[in-house]
């Protein structure tokens, strides 16, 4: 039993940090730092498009529901591995491996966030919008000042599902081997060659761990907003 934990004290520093020290992050630290700039990324760029496929019906509407389609229609891991060799063709050079991650997984996200978005947009009640165009309002004024808000707070507990979703999706990065948290995992135990259970119960227990405290956070954070907004 004791040895068991060993292998995860021994190697605590890296499986947080990886090689912080070389100012290579890692392991718990670069699958937050992942997830908070895909989340960055996907959820103002998914709210955007939702806006967009609401104030826009006809060929714009169509042509955001199909792009959102196909993207979640396909594995996530095809994206990952789509951008990372597709970006250093675009770009002419190589993309770091955390970045490439971190935009596959906000593009994937995006399209989920749009469609979320949209149905809090659509569920509202019809009277929201006549009272908003009787009181004088444009189309923008009144998707921005009226609908958005409501329809932004209605869907919310889908939003904190969302950005859960996308914090254990970072462990995918070990396929194009980016040292988040799995990834690291991995390494230790292929470098040790022991007690491998104990290293991935540590890592599931993590993944739980951090799941389990942005949800409440994130969930207590707009609690408090709506109910300052309420009062």
């Amino acid at each position: 039993m004791m040895e068991n934990i060993t292998v995860i004290t021994d190697n605590l520093d890296y499986l947080l940090w990886g090689r912080m020290a070389q100012g290579e992050p890692g392991g718990v630290l670069l699958t937050l730092l992942m997830t908070l700039g895909a989340a960055l990324l996907a959820f103002p760029g998914g709210i955007a498009l939702a806006c967009l496929a609401w104030r826009y019906g006809g060929a714009v509407r169509r042509g955001l529901f199909v792009w959102a389609e196909l993207i979640r229609g396909i594995p996530l891991i095809f994206v990952i591995f789509w951008l990372w060799f597709l970006l250093p063709m675009l770009t002419g050079g190589e993309m770091p491996g955390a970045v490439t991650v971190t935009l596959a997984l906000a593009w994937f996200t995006s399209a989920s966030v749009m469609h979320t978005t949209l149905a809090g947009l659509e569920a509202l009640p019809k009277g929201q919008r006549e009272a908003a165009l009787a009181g004088g309002f444009s189309s923008g004024q009144m998707l921005r000042f009226v609908l958005l808000p409501q329809g932004l707070r209605n869907v919310l507990p889908s939003y904190i599902g969302l950005l859960i979703a996308l914090l254990k999706d970072t462990s995918l990065a070990f396929i194009v081997n980016v040292p988040e948290l799995t990834t690291v995992a991995g390494q230790v135990n292929n470098r040790v060659q022991v007690y491998p259970a104990a290293l991935f119960i540590f890592t599931g227990v993590v993944y739980y761990l951090l799941c389990s405290a942005l949800g409440l956070l994130v969930s207590r954070r707009f609690s408090r907003r709506s109910l300052a907004t309420n009062q």
